[in-house]
């Protein structure tokens, strides 16, 4: 089987097990942040809470964490090398830029700055991340509330033709309510890029079915991956819109998550009590339960949560019949 470069190294895709396709260990969203990514305050306390929070969640099931925290969000590999080390866990680390209106600087002046950022990511899948050796497996770029800026069309464009030249797969922010994942699927079919390549994140942040079906019956993923973000969302909405779509035969097309982090300097810990299920756990200790409660099979959880991620990750492509038996199994028939 394909091999998948993990912070530790490669490994062969059968061991990445469950995954969580979207989330962080250290956010960094603010100026001080994003300028010093490799400065944050009690660094040693947030690297055990990382640590410990990473050995519960193998406990309970989880074997692979995909990192997307990339330059522009507070991204620095030797914290993140620091807990891979100490736990049983495999940590997936990202290539891309996080920009939602404006290139930073120095790229705002450069002659020619998508190709500097396609070049700057193809580097950090071929030869690795900032000279730490750590070669990212997944890109991602970024579409918000502002839509498709010039900026962001130009970071998606880099994207599009990393992936091109890597295989590896693209894994999207998006801003659900404005639809724009619509509009990222457009701008990578301009650029050749195979849909099914494609997640397009935070996806579960609506319950609009009809726009999910559109991305999905491109041939792209939808990542399912905000659980416990309520005040966006709530979770019955969430979970009944994932087992509606599991109903529909999408099962093979999403991919769960939270997008939590150990740590964001945007958000203190005072503000937890506001989001109290935003963390890794959510999912199974709450999320897949409720799933099954409403009747979504034991295969359809295992594709979301091993298949899907599996075949991204590898560069498989699924596409099975959309009544295949073993994606639309009730939970009776998982008895």
């Amino acid at each position: 089987m394909a091999r998948v470069n993990t912070v530790r190294g490669p490994v062969d895709a059968a061991e990445l097990g469950a995954v969580l396709m979207h989330e962080h260990l250290f956010l960094l969203s603010s100026p001080a942040g994003r300028a010093h990514p490799e400065r944050i305050p009690d660094e040693g306390r947030r690297v055990g809470d990382a640590v410990d929070r990473l050995r519960r969640l193998k406990e309970r099931g989880i074997d692979t964490l995909v990192d997307l925290t990339v330059a522009g969000a507070g991204r620095y590999l030797p914290r993140v090398q620091a807990v891979a080390a100490r736990v049983d866990l495999h940590i997936i680390a990202a290539a891309g830029l996080f920009v939602l209106d404006r290139l930073p600087p120095p790229l705002e002046t450069h002659r020619d700055p998508t190709r500097a950022l396609v070049e700057t990511f193809i580097g950090e899948i071929r030869v690795g991340i900032g000279g730490t050796g750590v070669k990212a497996a997944v890109l991602k770029c970024a579409t918000g509330r502002r839509g498709v800026t010039p900026a962001v069309e130009r970071v998606l464009r880099a994207t599009a033709r990393a992936q091109l030249a890597t295989g590896a797969p693209i894994c999207t922010h998006t801003h659900a309510a404005s639809r724009n994942g619509l509009d990222q699927l457009r701008i990578f079919a301009e650029e050749g890029v195979d849909p099914a390549r494609v997640v397009i994140g935070h996806s579960g942040d609506t319950a609009d079915l009809g726009y999910l079906e559109k991305l999905m019956e491109t041939g792209a993923y939808i990542g399912m991956d905000r659980f416990g973000i309520d005040p966006v969302l709530g979770f019955e909405r969430r979970v009944d819109t994932v087992a509606r779509l599991c109903r529909m035969g999408y099962a093979a097309k999403m991919v769960l998550s939270h997008d939590a982090s150990c740590y964001n300097d945007a958000f203190p810990e005072a503000r937890a009590a506001e989001v109290p299920n935003w963390h890794y756990f959510h999912l199974p200790d709450d999320v897949v339960p409720a799933l099954r409660a409403r009747g979504v099979g034991q295969g359809q959880i295992r594709a979301m949560l091993v298949e899907n991620p599996r075949a991204i990750l590898a560069g498989g492509v699924r596409r099975p019949e959309r009544h295949d038996p073993e994606f639309s199994c009730s939970q009776e028939e998982e008895r």
